[in-house]
């Protein structure tokens, strides 16, 4: 066993969706902790930008609506490096003009409901499933990015939330499946994270009603999930498997209304 089993070195680590906010952050933690990076992205100029930065690291094409695509993405990365030991699934179908549009399943439009099921769920199945080989022959492990609206209900982003609920099953299911072949997979469930896309998505206003209900002092940063899945992916966590870390400042651990409540124990207005 290591004596830091936190460290990386010598593993290979796929992170999808690793031109964005909390992908790069991520790419970033894992290089600094010792691995070789694929950064696999539909933005791919991005992605080789921020590649050519990492030491070690490779950008790779990714269309999660694209089968092909994904599979391309394991093959290619395995060519690259001679092995996998970390699958981290982090891309989903989530920006500003998306979020604006997945509300209530009332007002859901069909086409959104199916696209987001298609790339979240689907996806990332697909992902895992040409995954496991490799991971089978380094004992590696799974770590994918879901949301702590997958865990309880709210009245916006349904299609969102019920597409990373089903990703949170899919995360145990291989967990029981294959942790006799030396696997782990887990998964990483953030509340509101203060990335670029969602500075863009969320108003000021909302984004306050987020952060009066969050027990800490401030909302996440994409540096606070990369923590999170670095973790997950290391040897520090080797007993860890079929879980969901929530890493959300504590949003969701606490009753509804616990701003309002603080409000009149400080002598506002309840």
């Amino acid at each position: 066993m290591a004596i830091d089993a936190i460290r990386l070195d010598g593993k290979v680590a796929i992170v999808t969706g690793g031109a964005g906010g909390i992908g790069s952050a991520t790419a970033r933690l894992l290089t600094a902790r010792g691995a070789r990076v694929a950064i696999a992205d539909i933005a791919f100029d991005a992605a080789t930008a921020l590649a050519e930065e990492l030491p070690g690291a490779i950008a790779v094409p990714l269309d999660l609506e694209d089968e092909g695509s994904i599979e391309t993405m394991i093959a290619a990365t395995v060519r690259h490096f001679g092995q996998l030991d970390v699958l981290h699934n982090n891309a989903a179908l989530l920006g500003p003009e998306i979020a604006r549009d997945d509300g209530d399943i009332e007002g859901m439009d069909t086409a959104l409901w199916e696209r987001t099921y298609r790339i979240n769920v689907r996806g990332t199945m697909i992902a895992c499933r040409a995954a496991l080989p490799h991971l089978r022959e380094s004992r590696g492990n799974v770590v994918n990015t879901v949301t702590n609206l997958a865990l309880q209900g709210h009245v916006i982003q349904a299609a969102y939330a019920s597409s990373k609920a089903a990703v949170i099953q899919m995360t145990r299911s291989i967990a029981a499946s294959h942790g006799i072949h030396g696997i782990r997979c887990n998964a990483v469930a953030p509340g509101m994270t203060m990335t670029p896309a969602l500075r863009e998505a969320f108003p000021p206003p909302l984004r306050k009603m987020v952060e009066d209900e969050t027990l800490r002092d401030r909302l996440g940063e994409p540096g606070d999930i990369a923590e999170a899945v670095a973790f997950l992916a290391s040897e520090a966590a080797r007993n860890i498997t079929g879980q969901v870390l929530v890493a959300d400042g504590g949003c969701a651990s606490h009753v509804p209304g616990i701003a309002p409540f603080r409000a009149f124990l400080a002598g506002g207005e309840a």
